[in-house]
């Protein structure tokens, strides 16, 4: 998507100040835009109406964070695009497979749109190489063969790094990991 639908300073200024008519126009003439760009970014053409309610329930809540009608365009963006790494939470196997019960109970404590967000940022703090070998088997639902065949790897390296990618993810969460890139 090249830009959004322009919407004007009054409009913006009406919904973030809890003009409930202008927060309808306001999601109304966003949607198609969010969808429009749902269906180039996401991966998976299954989850784009779902990316797309879920991206209309943040610009609720959150229309009163936004700087400016200038500022929209770039923040939503970011939104869709953080919500279409979404299903990667769904089908973490890894995050299910937690070594206690005491890393259960903490993560049961963050509500599930913190959670949401910080699994996002969590997946984009990890290498590309271990990014990619996570969204490949949890996302895509590729086997570990596929995994190789496609990264050009063998199929132990390929659970290494998944095993690795998973180890950083649940670091990640339980607040275990230093703040910043992984590298390698």
């Amino acid at each position: 998507m090249t830009a959004l639908v322009r919407v004007s300073d009054d409009l913006l200024l009406a919904a973030q100040s809890g003009d409930r008519h202008a927060l309808t126009q306001l999601l109304v003439a966003l949607q198609p835009d969010i969808r429009r760009y749902a269906r180039r970014h996401c991966h998976r053409t299954s989850v784009i109406e779902d990316v797309v309610q879920e991206a209309l329930i943040v610009v609720y809540r959150r229309v009163g964070t936004i700087r400016s009608p200038a500022a929209l365009a770039g923040w939503l963006l970011t939104v869709i695009a953080r919500l279409c790494m979404l299903p990667a939470l769904m089908l973490m196997r890894g995050v299910e497979e937690l070594a206690s019960l005491e890393e259960s109970r903490e993560l049961a404590k963050v509500p599930p749109d913190e959670l949401r967000m910080d699994l996002v940022n969590a997946i984009e703090s990890l290498s590309p190489s271990h990014r990619e070998v996570l969204l490949l088997r949890d996302l895509e639902d590729l086997t570990i063969g596929e995994i190789a065949g496609r990264l050009g790897v063998t199929r132990e390296a390929a659970k290494s790094r998944l095993r690795r990618a998973r180890t950083l993810v649940r670091e990640y969460l339980l607040g275990t990991k230093d703040s910043g890139r992984e590298s390698t």
